[in-house]
This record gives structure tokens, C-alpha cells and sequence, in this order.
């Protein structure tokens, strides 16, 4: 059967609107399963325009013919484009081509690898070791080498919507001994996240308390010295984490925040080193009163580098226990606001830290009824003072000088400087001793140098001073890297 000039050359002029229309949505594919979507309508077309041509006598017109051949093998062309780039994207989800280390939504940039992939899983982690020689210990401290934790980052990204993140830590190589001093596993955060909207998502589990630079990140490469700074340890409890349920965004593009519903502090084990024992950590931890956190961060896009923000924690720690024959409800609050400026080769930080407990005279009549009775079972202990405040504060500086002696080096050697002053008994409650070795102030110096973004080599020296008693300096040496 011929088919006349018209009619072909209308099969011609609806091929080719059906491929301008399918070369137009190979163009902005929204997601992979809709880049197969267009490769599968674009066979089907290659398919049914294969068929009409076949069927005609192309021969008669050979100018609408070879048109028609021209656009199928170009919708050929494009369609083995697209079908090897998913491909290797595929590929990407399963082994990325090069992570980028970036901090995302308040974690470290190790952490932060799960937010960055398109489906399925992301693994990272960390590590760190050192060296520690005191000085002037006079035989009471033993130096030592210590592999002080390994940590694994396990994340899965469900949809764009749901992910899964974690992280399980090793600390000091074994838990073989079955003690906390010679090493465990813990899971120090696992949490879901339901991403609804920049303004406001939601995250449900193990999660770090949004306090401060370190508890949320610390990973090596990203504070200065192999221990992490003094304030940070015992006026904010890092790593502090409790099982809660909460949200996370953006007002602003410069303007963040977070913020928990928690359980509770146990103030059982609370004592003149701070609140830091009271820590639940998601282990049968005690739920009978509730913690509220919050944090806020700015960012002025007119200031890059500099960015300033505050949190607090408020909660009861009582927990329906018994101290010295009451049932106390013990209050806890704790606030801290901190700074920091990055400028080229310098990096500079803040931060400043103030607790109150209610109740510390009833803690501490407790700690006093204890070590009396231990005491009378031929254990001599010594009763805690709870303080009823506690602060800290800090400032470090760091600069970047390898820039100045090689130009565009990817390398970083910067030498730095930290200054602390705590005090975890600032005010003494009535009727208890203060301990005065627990007023203390660091001065701090060290080197950072890091070969590859990835790893760095630490030395420090800490001079640390207290009111009364005597606490030995001492040298630090190790080495970190996250992956």
C-alpha cells in the first residue's frame, strides 16, 4: 500500500514533536527514577518510529525519510548518554567518587557524610591517639599511651526525606577488663530524621545535646590540642547524649536552631566534679523527669567566618529517689554562649559556661550520709560537695602559618594558644566543705599539623593551676583522622 506525500510528512512532523518533547525532559530529570522513566518512553518512541518506518515506503521520499532516520538516531544517541550516566550514578550511591567533608546540621563534617548521598548507605568515622607525660607528678600519675577511641559513622539514607545516622565509639582499644577506665563500646548517637521543611524537621533517638562546639562536633582535625578543652568536659558534659525527640532548621539562611525534649539527669551521680557522672547516654537511663534544650547559631553572610549562638539546658534531676530522707526535684540549669572567627590562616574561639543546681545541700547531706556509712564498713571515702553553681570559660588561638612560607600549599601547621578557668564548686552549699583543687585555670600551647585535611599530628603542653593543692602539667603528643 503507498502512502501519500501528506500523510508521511505528517508522520514525520509528529516524530519529531514527540522527540523534541522527550530530547526537552532528558534535559531537567528531577530524580534517577525519573531519568529511567524517560529513557524507557524514549525506547518505547525509538521502538514505534522504527516500526512507521519500516512499514512505509520510505523510498518515495526520501527527504522526510532520512529526517525521520536522523532524529531517531539522535534520540539513539542521547538515550545511551543517559542510560550510562545513571549508571554511574548507581555506582556513586555504592562507592562515592570523593567525599566532601562538610558540617551539616550541627554534626562534625565526618558525620555529616550520610546527608550528602543520593540513596542507601554512607560509612566514615574517626580515630585518635596520644601520648601523656606528666610533669612534676612526684610518682602519683603514671605516664601513658592510650589508643583513646575509634569511632564508626553508620548511616542510611531511606528516601530524600528519612535517613538513619550513627555513631558507635571504642575507646582505649579493649573492653576486655570490663571497666570504663580500661575501655568500652558505646553508641554515642542514633538518631532518625525527618526532613518536612528548612524551617522545621524533626530528629528521634540517641541524640547529642546541642551545647557548645564539642559536643556536637568532635572529631580531631577540627579542635586544637590532644584533649578536648577542660570546660567542655566537666561544666558541659561532653559527650553528653539522651534519648529525645525534637527539631532542627533554618529561619534564616544565617539564623539556625535546634532544640530536645531529653530524659533527665540523674542526680545520684552527680558530684564535686560536676554533673557529668549524671549523663543517661540512652543506657536504661532514668526517665521519670524530662530535660528541655535549645541552641541558636547566626552566621552573618556580611561576616564570613564569624559566627555567634548560645544554648541552654533546663530539667529536673531528681528522678523520684531518695536523698538524706526527701524527695527533691533538683533543678538543673545550665546555659553557655560561644563565638568563633575564621579568617584566612586564623581561627579563634570563645565560649563561656554557667550551671546552677537546686538542691546541692541536700546532694551533698546524701554524699556525707554514704562515705559515713562505707566509712563505717572499713572504706574510707570522702563525702562530695555539690555546688550549687558552677563556670567555665575558655579562649584559643590559632594560626595557619604554612601559607606564609609556601604558597598554595594544601598543608596546615598552626601553632595555638588556650586559656581556661573553671570551676565546678563556684558557690558552696550550706553546711559542706568547698574543695578548692576543684577552682582551676589551664594555659595551654601546642602545634597542629596537618599533612592532608584528613589526618593531623598534635603537641601540647598544659600548665594547670589550682586555688589550693597542686594538679602536674603535662605534655601531650598523638595523632587523628577522619575518614
Amino acid at each position: 500500500m503507498k502512502i501519500s506525500r501528506m500523510a508521511l510528512g505528517s508522520s514525520a512532523l509528529t516524530v519529531l514533536f514527540a522527540l523534541s518533547a522527550s530530547i526537552g525532559a532528558v534535559e531537567k530529570p528531577k530524580s534517577m527514577d525519573d531519568m529511567w522513566k524517560i529513557i524507557q518512553a524514549q525506547q518505547q518512541e525509538i521502538e514505534a518510529m522504527k516500526a512507521q518506518m519500516n512499514g512505509a515506503k520510505v523510498s518515495e521520499q526520501p527527504p522526510v525519510a532520512n529526517v525521520a532516520s536522523a532524529s531517531v538516531k539522535k534520540l539513539e544517541r542521547k538515550t545511551d548518554v543517559l542510560s550510562q550516566e545513571v549508571e554511574k550514578l548507581r555506582t556513586n550511591l555504592a562507592i562515592p567518587e570523593e567525599a566532601k567533608y562538610k558540617s551539616a546540621y550541627g554534626l562534625g563534617p565526618a558525620a555529616s557524610k550520610i546527608y550528602q548521598v543520593g540513596k542507601g548507605l554512607s560509612i566514615g568515622g574517626y580515630g585518635e591517639a596520644n601520648y601523656q607525660a606528666f610533669v612534676g607528678d612526684k610518682g602519683k600519675n603514671v605516664d601513658n599511651a592510650d589508643m583513646e577511641r575509634l569511632v564508626l559513622y553508620a548511616g542510611y539514607k531511606f528516601t530524600d526525606n528519612i535517613l538513619f545516622n550513627s555513631e558507635i565509639e571504642f575507646e582505649h582499644a579493649t573492653t576486655g577488663e570490663g571497666s570504663e577506665e580500661k575501655g568500652e563500646v558505646s553508641v554515642e548517637f542514633a538518631a532518625l530524621d525527618f526532613f518536612i521543611d528548612p524551617l522545621a524537621n524533626i530528629r528521634a533517638g540517641l541524640v547529642l545535646m546541642p551545647m557548645g562546639f564539642i559536643n556536637q562536633i568532635h572529631e580531631p582535625p577540627f579542635f586544637f590540642g590532644n584533649n578536648r578543652p577542660e570546660v567542655e568536659r566537666r561544666i558541659i558534659p561532653s559527650t553528653w547524649r539522651e534519648v529525645g525527640v525534637g527539631l532542627f532548621g533554618q529561619i534564616t539562611p544565617e539564623l539556625t536552631y535546634t532544640t530536645y525534649v531529653v530524659n533527665g539527669l540523674n542526680a545520684a551521680e552527680f558530684s564535686s566534679n560536676g554533673i557529668r557522672d549524671g549523663r543517661g547516654g540512652g543506657s536504661q537511663a532514668k526517665a521519670e523527669n524530662f530535660g528541655y534544650v535549645a541552641r541558636m547559631d547566626y552566621a552573618p553572610e556580611a561576616l564570613p567566618g564569624v559566627s555567634v549562638g548560645g544554648s541552654a539546658y533546663v530539667g529536673n534531676s531528681g528522678q523520684n529517689q531518695t536523698f538524706a530522707g526527701k524527695n527533691p526535684d533538683v533543678l538543673v540549669q545550665l546555659y553557655e554562649g560561644h563565638a568563633q572567627w575564621k579568617y584566612r590562616g586564623l581561627e579563634w574561639r570563645a565560649l563561656g559556661s554557667w550551671g546552677h543546681i537546686n538542691n546541692a545541700d541536700i546532694l551533698s547531706a546524701e554524699s556525707k550520709r554514704l562515705a559515713g556509712l562505707a566509712t563505717a564498713n572499713g572504706v574510707p571515702t570522702t563525702p562530695q560537695t555539690i555546688g550549687s553553681e558552677n563556670y567555665g570559660w575558655y579562649t584559643e588561638v590559632g594560626y595557619d602559618i604554612l601559607p606564609l612560607i609556601f604558597k598554595d600549599t594544601a598543608q596546615y601547621l598552626a601553632p595555638f594558644f588556650r586559656y581556661e578557668q573553671f570551676d565546678t564548686i563556684a558557690k558552696v552549699p550550706d553546711g559542706s566543705p568547698d574543695d578548692e583543687n576543684m577552682d582551676r585555670h589551664i594555659y595551654q600551647f601546642g602545634l597542629q599539623y596537618k599533612p592532608i585535611p584528613n589526618v593531623v599530628i598534635k603537641a601540647d603542653y598544659r600548665n594547670i593551676g589550682a586555688k589550693k593543692g597542686s594538679v602536674p602539667d603535662d605534655f601531650n603528643l598523638g595523632f587523628g583522622f577522619i575518614f
